[in-house]
């Protein structure tokens, strides 16, 4: 079913007093604890307070901008054994995006854009598996939102898979990656200045139930 977190050079100085480069890994060089092997099969749930969707846009051909979405819900269903045999269902509220303006995160739940209240959710439910490599899979299925179905496609690498030592609970994390094109889905409000092109990156947390 994200998308870089940085932090200050001031910061990296402080906390670390390495060289500020080495503390600007984007998320796909971070490492994780465990390894495929470390995946225990059964149906797992969403952990909303660890999960985000952040999505990416060229702002006038300048920068870079991006805003998350959050309190998802859903379920994975998986075994190791049989990797083509998992399923994914995802449901994250519209009304949870954040971005660094207040004033642009309540236009994009306005009508002009994602209309939240219309469409109050958006949600991704997986219809093919293919593992990849022995901890990456390819993930089809049917993304909806702003009222629109369509399918997509994105690749997820396993994070991390380790009992959370917080809930007890055999928990599994996942990072992916899905470019779109927002007008697809009706969100077309200042395309090209605003890229159409929209990358999604997800940091998936799991627990077993």
């Amino acid at each position: 079913m994200q998308l870089t977190h940085l932090y200050t050079a001031a910061a990296a100085l402080i906390l670390f007093g390495a060289p500020v480069v080495a503390q600007m890994a984007p998320p796909e060089m971070l490492h994780g604890g465990g390894t495929a092997a470390d995946v225990k099969a059964g149906t797992y749930a969403i952990e909303p307070n660890h999960t985000q969707v952040t999505f990416s846009v060229s702002h006038f051909g300048i920068s870079p901008y991006a805003g998350t979405f959050s309190e998802a819900s859903g379920t994975l269903i998986v075994d190791p054994a049989k990797p083509e045999a998992t399923k994914l269902d995802v449901t994250i509220p519209i009304a949870s995006v954040q971005t660094t303006s207040s004033v642009l995160t309540g236009e994009l739940k306005g009508a002009d854009w994602f209309d939240a209240a219309k469409f109050p959710t958006a949600t991704f439910t997986s219809t093919k598996v293919t593992q990849i490599t022995p901890d990456a899979v390819q993930v089809d299925g049917t993304l909806t939102l702003h009222g629109v179905t369509k399918p997509v496609t994105f690749r997820a690498k396993l994070f991390g898979a380790a009992t959370n030592p917080m809930s007890k609970k055999a928990s599994i994390g996942f990072l992916g990656r899905m470019v779109i094109h927002r007008s697809d889905f009706g969100v077309s409000k200042y395309v090209p200045v605003v890229s159409d092109e929209t990358v999604l990156v997800i940091n998936a947390a799991f627990e077993r139930q």
